[in-house]
């Protein structure tokens, strides 16, 4: 079998070729792109500024029924849990005794009254005869003094009478006030006392209701500095919106207005009172129950809102946005965030007027690289997010950093590799 044997200057002719092939895809790679971002321009505006605080309920009026005499309890005449009128008969007590002291008061008034007519009489005829000189002064002195007191008499005869009817008038055990009657603490049959002020019963009025809230004493300060900074602008005491939060998280319809804050700070606590009122048309709130309530207490003209995609925190929970600064690179910016207003973060401090905030592509920024920045396509709603990020194919990267990048690099690597060898 023959070998042929190439000649050493076709060797060298052929590795050049190679060599200047290598460079020449060296020289014609193309140079690393600038990652694309999607920004939005922050601008300040009025944010309604809230505090929540938790609270409970308590009945506008509150009225216990108890017992003004002594006595068995004949009968109960409301049904438990039902709306009453002020007025309104709610127990008889026995009043046989009552009479009884009434009729016998009358009798010791009619007495008096008898007596005095006697003394009247007899000072009348006194007086003539004193003038006559047919008795002494003496026995006319003494005549006067005993109808002075037989009028006396008459006078307490009078208040014993009184007193009589008055106690006859508590054995109709009536409500003070309109309301809502609760348990019947008592049954018919059973003896009450006027000396222990026996409890029968407790009236409530719920047509509108108080709610007590408990707020701390600095954040109480902060609101008055914030206020007296110009920082918070209000339109007068008293004009501060309530809205209420029911125990399953629900809204309550009807708005509410403050009442008072309590001058006194509780040292056990570190906290002061606020109360505001509610209407209750329909009875849906009930004395005792917990609830939170939001308070409007001005407007924030110098916030920002930044969506919630645009902020992240770092291990010590401090807020952070990423931002394009005037050299096109990408600036960390620590920022103070006082809550959300729906899906965006308030932010208090740490932007300015016409800051780009990246909110897509945060995967691709790093600090100090330059990007490319351009406005963001976000979704209008929450709802549309999902279909809006699907059609745009933006939010995989948004949503899981590094997911898309890796794909995409490789992607690249691929198609520049074939695009080589078919050159």
């Amino acid at each position: 079998m023959r070998v042929e044997r190439v000649p050493y200057r076709l060797i060298t002719v052929a590795t050049a070729a190679v060599f200047l092939a290598a460079c020449g895809k060296k020289e014609t790679a193309p140079p690393s792109q600038t990652p694309e971002v999607g920004v939005i321009t922050a601008e300040p505006t009025s944010v309604p500024v809230y505090t929540e605080l938790p609270g409970r309920t308590s009945a506008y009026l509150v009225a216990q029924v108890r017992a003004r005499v002594d006595g068995i309890v004949l009968r109960r005449e409301f049904t438990e849990g039902a709306d009453v009128k002020a007025g309104q008969r709610l127990y008889k007590i026995d009043p046989a005794p009552y009479v009884a002291q009434l009729n016998s008061a009358k009798a010791a008034l009619a007495k008096a009254q008898a007596n005095l007519a006697t003394q009247n009489a007899l000072v009348a005829r006194y007086k003539v005869l004193v003038a006559a000189n047919a008795i002494s002064k003496q026995d006319y002195d003494n005549a006067v003094a005993a109808q002075g007191q037989a009028a006396a008499d008459v006078a307490s005869g009078k208040a014993a009478v009184d007193t009589a009817q008055i106690n006859l008038g508590y054995t109709d055990v009536s409500s003070p006030i309109s309301g809502r009657v609760g348990i019947s603490q008592v049954t018919p049959g059973a003896y009450v006392q006027a000396s222990q002020a026996t409890l029968m019963s407790t009236v409530q009025q719920l047509d509108k209701v108080y709610v007590d809230l408990t707020q701390s004493s600095l954040d109480g300060l902060k609101l008055r500095q914030a206020i007296q900074s110009g920082k918070l602008t209000t339109s007068g005491p008293g004009a501060a919106k309530v809205t209420l939060i029911l125990e399953d998280g629900k809204p309550y319809p009807e708005p509410g207005k403050l009442q008072f804050s309590d001058v006194t700070v509780d040292q056990s606590t570190g906290s002061v009172t606020i109360r505001a009122q509610f209407p209750n048309p329909n009875g849906t709130l009930l004395p005792g129950m917990f609830v939170r309530a939001r308070i409007e207490e001005g407007m924030n003209d110098h916030a920002f809102l930044i969506p919630q995609i645009g902020v992240t925190h770092d291990q010590k929970g401090q807020a952070i946005a990423m931002i394009v600064n005037a050299k096109g690179k990408v600036e960390p910016r620590p920022l103070v965030t006082t809550g959300m207003r729906g899906q965006d973060w308030i932010v208090d401090s740490g932007l300015q007027a016409g800051d780009r905030v990246i909110v897509q592509g945060i995967d691709k920024a790093r600090p100090g690289t330059p990007v490319h920045a351009s406005p963001a396509q976000l979704p209008p709603a929450p709802g549309a997010a999902s279909g809006a990020a699907a059609a745009s194919g933006t939010a995989p990267a948004v949503a899981a950093s590094g997911s898309t990048s890796a794909p995409a690099s490789g992607a690249a690597a691929a198609s520049s590799a074939a695009a080589s060898s078919a050159q």
